[in-house]
C-alpha cells in the first residue's frame, strides 16, 4: 500500500510529532472533545468542508472556504496532512479528496480510524496550540482533476468504461447507471481490525468484480461521500485511470440520465 496515500497507525505514531505533519480529525466536535483524539490532531468536522448549496461542484465547499478551514487549523500548503474519523475512514477520505482538489499535494488517509488507533496508542482530550496560517489554495484545473460531470460520464458510458457503484444493494436495485457493477465500499475493510485488508487480498477482491488497473473506471454513489473511500484505496493500490463522478446519481437523475433498476443480471 502506497504510504504517500494511506499511512498505518505505526507510521503516524513515528511521525506525528514531525514539524510538517498535521493530523486532522473530521469527527463531530463533541467526539473530538468528549471522547478524545489522537495527540496533536486538530478538529475539522465533516460538515465544515461539505456544502450542499452548489457553491462548487457537487458538495465541495469552495476553495476559499477550504483555505479558511486550513488557516484556522494552522495548516500550510507544504504540510503533510493525515486525516482520520471513526467510521472506517469514509468521512476522512472525503477530506483527502477535497484537499487534493484544492491543490494540497501531500494529504493521506489513516489506515483504520480512531478506534483502530486507540487499540495500540494513546489518545488525549487536550487540544493542541495552533498558530493560524494564511493558507493559499491552488485548485486543480478541470484537466488535472479526477472529478467529472454529467457530460463526461455520458461519454464514458459510450466508451464502455467500467462504472462502479459503491452503494448498498437496495439503492443499487432502485436505480443505477447502465451496466454498473456494485462494489460496497466497506468490503475493503477488515471488520475485526477496522483497517484495510492486505493489498494482495484487496487486489484479488477488486479483480473478482472486474475492477482492474487496465480498465477505465468511473466511481459514483449518491452524493460522492462513499466513493471518496474507494477512490483513495484505488489510488493507494496504484490504479491510475479512475474518474470521480462528483455529482453522482443525484446529478444523473436530475438530468434525466438513463438508469437501470432491479437486480443485476449476469450480463450486467
Amino acid at each position: 500500500m502506497n504510504d504517500s496515500v494511506v499511512v498505518t497507525p505505526d507510521w503516524l505514531a513515528a511521525h506525528r510529532e514531525d514539524e510538517q505533519v498535521r493530523i486532522v480529525d473530521v469527527r463531530d466536535a463533541w467526539e473530538y472533545d468528549g471522547i478524545g483524539h489522537i495527540p496533536g490532531a486538530v478538529s475539522i468536522p465533516f460538515d465544515s468542508y461539505r456544502d450542499e448549496s452548489d457553491v462548487d461542484r457537487g458538495t465541495l465547499p469552495g476553495a476559499d472556504a477550504f483555505a479558511d478551514l486550513c488557516s484556522e487549523a494552522g495548516i500550510s500548503p507544504d504540510d503533510t496532512i493525515v486525516a482520520y474519523d471513526d467510521t472506517h475512514g469514509v468521512f476522512a477520505a472525503r477530506f483527502v479528496l477535497t484537499a487534493l482538489e484544492y491543490g494540497h499535494a501531500d494529504v493521506r488517509l489513516l489506515d483504520g480510524d480512531y478506534s483502530a488507533w486507540n487499540r495500540e496508542y494513546e489518545t488525549t482530550s487536550d487540544a493542541p496550540e495552533v498558530e493560524p496560517t494564511d493558507y493559499e489554495p491552488d485548485p486543480l484545473s478541470r484537466e488535472e482533476s479526477p472529478l467529472v460531470g454529467y457530460d463526461a460520464v455520458a461519454e464514458a458510458l459510450e466508451r464502455g468504461a467500467l462504472f462502479v457503484d459503491t452503494r448498498e444493494q437496495h439503492e443499487f436495485e432502485e436505480s443505477r447507471l447502465p451496466g454498473a457493477v456494485r462494489f460496497d465500499w466497506r468490503e475493503v475493510v477488515d471488520d475485526e481490525t477496522r483497517r484495510l485488508k492486505p493489498p494482495a487480498e484487496l487486489e484479488a477482491l477488486l479483480e473478482s468484480y472486474g475492477i482492474t488497473p487496465d480498465r477505465e473506471i468511473v466511481l459514483y454513489c449518491n452524493t460522492a461521500r462513499r466513493i471518496s473511500h474507494t477512490y483513495v484505496v484505488l489510488r493507494a493500490l496504484g490504479y491510475e485511470d479512475v474518474a470521480f463522478y462528483e455529482g453522482s446519481l443525484t446529478e444523473w437523475l436530475a438530468n434525466d440520465g438513463t438508469v437501470e433498476t432491479g437486480p443485476a443480471t449476469e450480463d450486467d
